[in-house]
């Protein structure tokens, strides 16, 4: 389709997620209706309570952090044409990593503990892509199978490496010792404290800033380098790629594996940041979420980034609604995230070409010349 038959490109990566996410908070409101509660009033209190009251905004960041890192691992994949939704058990391994370098690097200067963290999250995450990665580019197994299989390998590893190895001697809780507290990320509350800045307490850390740093090297090696150019060849068409002597079977394992290393970034935010130790499902999730997040964020970083605080706003606002009104139960605030997570993804296209329709620009008429 030429240039002249296509609309605008704010109306493909704006307007349409727009449409989509009106059309399920108006499906929402209506369930709300439905239970007898005013959808408005509701509306009201979860913005109230993701944005407004002291702590809102910090809790709402905090969650924003992990969906920034999960869409941004989702996002990645989907550049290759690779549907990662192997993020959960990826986060969770990475996460190993993160409290193995915490539990035992307690003393050492704290700049050489979070590089050395951050490293073994990311390499761990990568790991454990790499396997489904190398099964698909060599042995042509589906990625989608192979990364919901090892979600729940990696669940049942985690708990047998804390029940059996790393839980914390006379107890009986599945959890690691406490972290050194040297190993801890600052707080953004205490490090605005530090400068005479006064704002509520809250578990948003230092992993907030890491998170905006991964989007923009991940903007910056996907369009700006020779590897991102191969990785959205392949994605694109893989013959032309292999044409241009672009390996697909190359561009799969390092797509996924950074895919996974940026997925197990989800353990500096939690693992280091909020819990201080390794305990079992701190996941909670977040690489499932993460997929709806690339999806309506279109696989770029300024769109993940909104849609990962989208998705933020909605569980923190969404705890704040089930405690302010009891017919308004977490099972029900868990209906909408999946009303917006359905129109996000499933039902992404069906408004998209009527409202396309509306911008394309129309090509002139050329006039009939006369033959010679």
């Amino acid at each position: 389709m030429s240039a002249a038959n296509k609309a605008p490109r704010w109306v493909t990566l704006a307007l349409v997620p727009a449409v989509n996410l009106m059309a399920a908070f108006f499906i929402a409101g209506l369930i709300i209706t439905a239970i007898g509660e005013n959808p408005f009033a509701a509306l009201e209190v979860l913005v109230y309570g993701a944005f407004v009251f002291p702590e809102a905004l910090g809790f709402t960041l905090y969650y924003t952090t992990n969906f920034v890192f999960t869409g941004l691992a989702v996002a990645m994949a989907f550049h290759c044409r690779l549907f990662n939704i192997g993020g959960e058990g990826q986060a969770y391994i990475g996460g190993l990593g993160v409290g193995l370098v915490c539990l035992y690097m307690g003393g050492w200067p704290f700049p050489i503990v979070l590089i050395v963290a951050i490293m073994a999250g990311a390499l761990f995450g990568g790991a454990w892509a790499f396997i489904p990665a190398y099964l698909q580019a060599k042995r042509g197994s589906h990625v989608v199978i192979t990364t919901i299989m090892f979600n729940f390998i990696a669940a049942a590893l985690m708990t047998y490496i804390m029940v059996e190895i790393l839980i914390k001697p006379g107890q009986q809780s599945p959890e690691s010792r406490e972290f050194d507290p040297g190993t801890w990320l600052p707080f953004v509350h205490e490090m605005l404290g530090a400068i005479g800045i006064e704002v509520a307490r809250s578990p948003l850390n230092l992993s907030f800033l890491i998170a905006l740093v991964c989007c923009v090297l991940v903007w910056v090696f996907i369009w700006h380098t020779r590897w991102g150019y191969e990785i959205r060849t392949v994605g694109h068409n893989e013959s032309a790629a292999v044409y241009a002597g672009i390996s697909p079977s190359r561009n799969i394992i390092i797509a996924m594996c950074i895919s996974g290393a940026l997925a197990g970034m989800v353990g500096i935010n939690e693992i280091m940041g909020v819990q201080h130790r390794l305990i079992l499902d701190f996941t909670g999730g977040y690489g499932f979420v993460g997929i709806a997040v690339a999806l309506m964020g279109r696989n770029h970083p300024i769109g993940i980034v909104l849609a990962a605080l989208l998705f933020g706003a909605l569980y923190q606002g969404g705890s704040e609604l089930a405690f302010e009104m009891p017919n308004i139960t977490r099972h029900m605030v868990v209906v909408i995230q999946g009303l917006v997570i359905l129109f996000s993804g499933a039902l992404e296209h069906l408004f998209r070409p009527r409202i396309e329709a509306l911008f394309i620009r129309k090509p002139d008429a050329v006039p009939a010349q006369a033959a010679e």
